[in-house]
């Protein structure tokens, strides 16, 4: 028997390539891989109402037997990559995402199989071989979301780490040439390749590279507008999935935006705005925006309409100043030396501006660590010069962050004078009776500050 593996979220550190347990877990993959796979497919084949999911284009691909090189090359990555994590942070936290590829692969098999309709035949020649050997284990089952495309993904990340950065282009052109192998070598349909990125870009996002998982941060909110926004997003993802089954089609691309609003709809009840990922400096991983895409598009026109006739930011005091995230062409006007970002769902990268993320939901109230933090990153950052204090809008939970500081600070002395202080600079801000009742309620546990002149 293999070591136990560690729990999926270890400290950042521990030894210098971790051989050992690098093999540990290739010994626990590896097998596990195998069975799982062999499993479904068998539950599958016990069946007489598998389905399938082709488009009429999909006749057209030819079957090109080399490409089942690049095809059975993913086997060989997969081993690898194990060997080339650094750290036991960095092994561990791959190995977990692998694992939660092949457990939801597996899971979607068993509950909505589908099967590949290619009639391959003998395939005679110097890679005849090769597609026997795929035979012998393999049955046309077990197709979305593709489990090749979705640990290609996964596995992206341990080679672009490695390999120096002028020979990228090498590891994305090999990762293309696998990807594309799946359906030249007619094992797939095109439906189980953007499920399959999908998959690979959710096992990314469960296991980060830097911080905790989300699943440590399961916790059933108690808010209820929380409460309400989740059933809202899940509606929406309900309405939009059903429409794709039911349309079948060019309409099954809905399952991306549907899916997007499931995963959202789950941070509302579940999460908590750090779980969107996004990183100190504002950037988002490549992998939550592709999972996100379709609700990140959403909600970046949304913040272009409901601001299109607005400044790009406001002077509150001399030193601080509120808005929307900046674009690049707002960094260039806006006379800032730093940013206090509170926006959890869109990304707001600023090259050349010390940047402080302190991620809040939308529409939520946020709690009082999240506000401590803020005021934190706020006070840190006046000391570099002027501070805009942003958000998606600039008009809601940037607006707060901006009263509480003037609270604080003793610039203001009740909750009612901060906000219109706050709506006196930029009159658009969406602060209510609700909300100064919050803010007042939070004023209350905080300790007495002497007021201070303007």
């Amino acid at each position: 028997m293999s070591p136990a593996p560690a729990p999926p979220f270890p400290a950042v550190g521990g030894e210098r390539r971790p051989w050992r347990r690098a093999i540990a877990w290739l010994l626990l993959l590896g097998p596990f891989f195998f069975a799982s796979y062999g499993f479904a497919t068998w539950v599958s084949s016990q069946r007489s109402d598998i389905g399938f999911i082709r488009f009429d284009w999909e006749e057209r691909i030819p079957l090109l037997p080399w490409t089942i090189v690049p095809y059975w090359l993913i086997d060989l990555l997969y081993g690898l990559s194990l060997l080339l994590c650094r750290t036991r942070r960095e092994l561990d936290t791959h190995a977990w995402r692998l694992l939660a590829t092949q457990l939801i692969a597996v899971g979607c098999f068993l509950v909505f199989p589908l099967r590949c309709t290619f009639e391959r035949g003998e395939v005679t020649g110097a890679f005849g071989w090769l597609f026997d050997l795929l035979a012998s284990f393999d049955q046309p089952y077990n197709q979305a979301p593709s489990l090749h495309i979705a640990l290609l993904v996964v596995l992206l990340a341990p080679y672009l780490r490695v390999v120096p950065r002028r020979w990228h282009f090498a590891v994305h052109g090999v990762a293309l040439l696998i990807g594309i192998s799946v359906l030249t070598t007619w094992q797939h349909h095109f439906f189980d390749i953007p499920t399959g990125l999908w998959l690979g870009c959710l096992a990314i996002w469960l296991f980060p590279d830097a911080g905790s998982s989300p699943l440590c941060r399961v916790r059933l909110s108690s808010d209820r507008r929380r409460r309400n926004l989740s059933l809202a997003y899940a509606a929406a993802a309900l309405a939009l999935g059903s429409l794709a089954a039911l349309a079948g089609g060019g309409w099954l691309w809905l399952l991306w935006p549907a899916a997007s609003l499931s995963v959202v709809s789950l941070i509302h009840l579940l999460l908590d705005g750090e779980a969107f990922g996004k990183r100190e400096d504002g950037s988002m991983p490549v992998a939550v925006r592709c999972l996100l895409g379709p609700y990140q598009l959403a909600a970046w026109l949304n913040r272009v309409w409901w601001t299109r006739r607005l400044a790009p930011a406001d002077v509150v005091i001399p030193g601080v100043l509120l808005g929307r995230l900046p674009a690049a062409a707002d960094l260039q006007r806006l006379p800032i030396a730093a940013i206090v970002d509170v926006c959890a769902e869109l990304p707001c990268p600023t090259p050349g501006v010390a940047h402080s993320s302190v991620p809040m939901l939308d529409l939520v109230w946020p709690d009082d660590r999240q506000i401590e933090r803020a005021l934190a990153a706020l006070q840190q950052a006046l000391a570099t010069g002027p501070v805009l204090v942003c958000c998606a809008l600039g008009l809601a939970r940037s607006a707060l962050v901006v009263a509480a500081w003037l609270l604080r600070s003793g610039r203001t002395t009740t909750a009612g004078e901060a906000v219109a202080l706050v709506r006196s600079a930029r009159p658009a801000v969406a602060l209510g009776a609700r909300e100064v009742a919050a803010l007042a309620d939070w004023q209350r546990r905080q300790p007495p500050v002497p007021r201070r002149d303007h």
